[in-house]
C-alpha cells in the first residue's frame, strides 16, 4: 500500500482534534489521513505515525469479514465524493491483529485558513450514535447492480493488465467504458517530463465506437493552483462530478480552456473525473461523459470511476516500466550493431529486429568490417536465446570474429575453427551458429565470394535476371558442440547485378511448418524485388517473409554488386 506525503497538521487542528470526546481524524482531497487524534489511535490500535499518509479507505475500511470493501459499497466514501456531510452505523474498521471493529460515523466538511481542504472523520461505539437516521445513499446514475459492478471490475483487470502496448490498453479501456457506463471516455496522460497529453477522446455512435483524433493532442500544464476538476484530477485529488456550467466562467488556466472546447465540441452535460494514479505517482486522469443518456452521473458513481482509473493506472504503470526497459536495451542493441563499411564497388545494407515479446535485444547479429589484405568480411550469426545474456554472448562473439579474421591471413574456415575453440573457454557463450565470408574483387570486374557455415541457414544468391539459388556447400558443424571436425570452405562468383542475402533463422523457421516453406518464400520474395534498390528489397522482405507468430529476432545482411 503507498504512502503518500502529507505535511505536518497545524496546531489549531491537533488541538481541536484532541479535545472531541471521540475519536476522530482528518483526510485531505485524495482521500489520505493528514491528522489522528489520541482517542482514534486508541479506537484502532495505531499510532499516528501508521495512519497518516495512507489511503483512510484502503486501510481501514473491511466488511464483517475483515475483507477488503469495495468503493462501491462504501457509503463513507460515497460521502466524502458527495462532499456532504453525513452520518452512518455500523462500518467496520481494520485493526492490527487482522480482526475488525464497529464503529458508528459522521463526516463533514472541514476547511483550514489557507487553500488546504478535506474532511473530518468522527469514529465512536455504535451504541453512541445519535438516534437521527443516516442520510440515505445516492443511488448510482448506471443501471448496473453490484454484481455487475464486480464483473466489470475483474474484467477490466483481466483486459488492462493483459497487454504493455499503452495504444492497446487504451483501446480496451474505452470498450470497457462506453458504452456500459457513459457515452464519452476521454483519457489524459502525463509524460515523465510532466507535460499533459490528450491521448484518448472515443465516443459511442451507435453500437460502435468512433475516436476523434482533432480533439486529441498535446494540452496546456498543470497550474498546482488551479482548482478545476482536471487540473485538480492531474494532482492526483479525488474524483468529482463536472459539467459545462463549471467552464462558463472565467478559466484559471488553459487546460480550463481546453475543457471548455471538449463540453462545447461532444456536447456532454455531466462528467466523472477520476486520476489515474500508479505505484509511485499520478499518471493521468480518466473522463467519463454523458451526452446522450439523460440521466447525470451522482456521487454514487465515484467510486466505480476510480476502481477503474486505479486498474488502469497500474496496467500503464506496467506499461512504461516496459517501455523504460526496451529503450535501455534499445540502445546498447543499436551500440552492439556495427555501421556498415563503404566498400566501393560493392552496396551493403543491414536490418535486425527484435523478438517481439523479448526486451528488444537478442542473440542475432550481422557484421561487415575491411580485411588486412584488402578483402572484405561478412559474417551472419546467432547465439541460442534472445534476450540480454544473449547479446552479450553475441558481443563477445563477434569481437573475438573481427580480432582473429584481422590478424590472422587464413581462409574463413581456419578462422572459424579458431573461434570455435577459443569459444569453449573464454566465453559464456554455449552454442552457436554462423557464416563467416570473404569477398574480393577481381580483375574481370566480378567478386569472389569465399565462406564457411557453421551451423547456419544457407545464403541466398540472386542474379539480376530474378534467377536465385540457395548456397548449400561448405556446411558444417554449429559452434560450442564440441566436435572438432573439419570445417569446408566454398567459393562463388558474384557477377554483376547479383544479390547476397544473409539472415538468421527467425526469417524462414515458422512454427508447425518445415523449414523449407520458410526458404521457399524467402526465395520468391527476394527474387521478386531483385530489381528494387537494396535497402527497398531488404525491407520487403522483412515485411513479407517473417512469419506472423515469430517470436525469435532477426537479422538481415544484404550485398550486391551493380551491373
Amino acid at each position: 500500500m503507498r504512502r503518500e506525503a502529507v505535511p505536518p497538521a497545524p496546531a489549531e487542528l491537533s488541538r481541536a482534534l484532541a479535545a472531541l470526546g471521540a475519536g476522530a481524524y482528518v483526510v485531505d482531497e485524495r482521500g489520505c489521513i493528514i491528522a489522528v487524534n489520541p482517542e482514534a489511535e486508541r479506537m484502532l490500535g495505531r499510532a499516528s505515525g501508521d495512519l497518516t499518509g495512507y489511503d483512510a479507505h484502503d486501510l481501514l475500511h473491511r466488511d464483517p469479514h475483515g475483507h477488503r470493501l469495495p468503493h462501491s459499497r462504501c457509503s463513507m466514501r460515497q460521502a466524502f465524493h458527495a462532499g456532504r456531510t453525513a452520518q452512518g452505523a455500523p462500518e467496520y474498521f481494520a485493526l492490527p491483529d487482522g480482526s475488525v471493529r464497529a464503529v458508528a460515523w459522521l463526516i463533514t466538511p472541514y476547511e483550514s485558513d489557507g487553500d488546504e481542504a478535506g474532511w473530518t472523520l468522527v469514529i465512536f461505539h455504535p451504541q453512541e450514535a445519535p438516534e437521527e437516521p443516516a442520510s440515505p445513499a445516492e443511488t448510482p446514475a448506471a443501471t448496473l447492480t453490484e454484481l455487475e459492478r464486480l464483473a466489470l471490475l475483474a474484467e477490466a483487470t483481466a483486459q488492462l493488465t493483459s497487454t504493455l502496448d499503452t495504444e492497446e490498453m487504451l483501446r480496451r479501456l474505452s470498450h470497457l467504458v462506453v458504452p456500459r457506463l457513459a457515452d464519452w471516455v476521454v483519457v489524459d496522460l502525463l509524460s515523465e517530463r510532466d507535460e499533459v497529453w490528450r491521448e484518448l477522446v472515443v465516443h459511442a455512435d451507435g453500437r460502435t465506437l468512433k475516436r476523434h483524433e482533432d480533439l486529441e493532442g498535446p494540452m496546456p500544464p498543470v497550474l498546482a493552483e488551479s482548482q478545476w476538476p482536471l487540473s485538480r484530477a492531474l494532482r492526483g485529488v479525488a474524483s468529482t462530478l463536472t459539467g459545462p456550467e463549471q467552464y462558463h466562467g472565467t478559466p484559471d488556466s488553459g487546460i480550463a480552456v481546453e475543457q471548455r472546447r471538449l463540453f462545447d465540441r461532444t456536447g456532454m452535460h455531466s462528467a466523472a473525473i477520476a486520476p489515474i494514479r500508479g505505484a509511485r505517482e499520478v499518471l493521468g486522469a480518466l473522463t467519463m461523459g454523458r451526452a446522450t443518456d439523460p440521466v447525470a452521473f451522482s456521487a454514487a458513481d465515484l467510486p466505480l470511476a476510480e476502481d477503474i482509473a486505479r486498474r488502469a493506472g497500474l496496467a500503464l504503470d506496467n506499461a512504461r516500466l516496459y517501455q523504460r526497459q526496451r529503450k535501455v536495451a534499445e540502445t546498447m542493441q543499436n551500440h552492439l550493431l556495427p555501421q556498415m563499411p563503404g566498400v566501393p564497388g560493392l552496396e551493403m545494407t543491414a536490418r535486425y529486429l527484435p523478438a517481439p515479446d523479448a526486451s528488444q535485444v537478442g542473440g542475432d547479429w550481422y557484421d561487415a568490417f575491411p580485411l588486412s589484405d584488402g578483402a572484405t568480411a561478412l559474417a551472419i550469426g546467432d547465439v541460442v536465446g534472445h534476450d540480454l545474456e544473449a547479446a552479450a554472448g553475441m558481443a563477445q562473439v563477434r569481437n573475438m570474429l573481427r580480432a582473429y579474421a584481422w590478424a590472422q591471413n587464413e581462409p574463413p574456415s581456419r578462422i572459424v575453427r579458431r573461434l570455435d575453440e577459443a569459444m569453449e573457454h573464454i566465453t559464456d557463450v554455449g552454442m552457436a551458429t554462423m557464416i563467416f565470408a570473404r569477398v574480393e574483387s577481381l580483375d574481370d570486374g566480378t567478386w569472389q565470394l569465399t565462406w564457411t557455415n557453421a551451423g547456419h541457414p544457407p545464403p541466398l544468391l540472386i542474379t539480376r535476371d530474378g534467377v536465385g539459388r540457395f548456397l548449400e556447400a561448405g556446411h558444417g558443424v554449429a559452434l560450442g558442440t564440441g566436435l572438432r571436425t573439419r570445417r569446408p570452405d566454398a567459393q562463388a562468383v558474384l557477377e554483376p547485378g547479383c544479390t547476397l542475402v544473409l539472415y538468421t533463422d527467425g526469417l524462414v523457421e515458422e512454427h508447425g511448418k518445415i523449414l523449407d516453406v520458410g526458404l521457399d518464400r524467402l526465395h520468391r520474395h527476394a527474387a521478386a524485388s531483385v530489381h528494387r534498390p537494396l535497402s527497398v528489397l531488404a525491407d520487403q522482405v522483412l515485411r513479407r517473409v517473417r512469419p506472423a507468430d515469430n517470436d525469435d529476432d532477426v537479422a538481415l545482411l544484404a550485398l550486391r554488386v551493380p551491373a
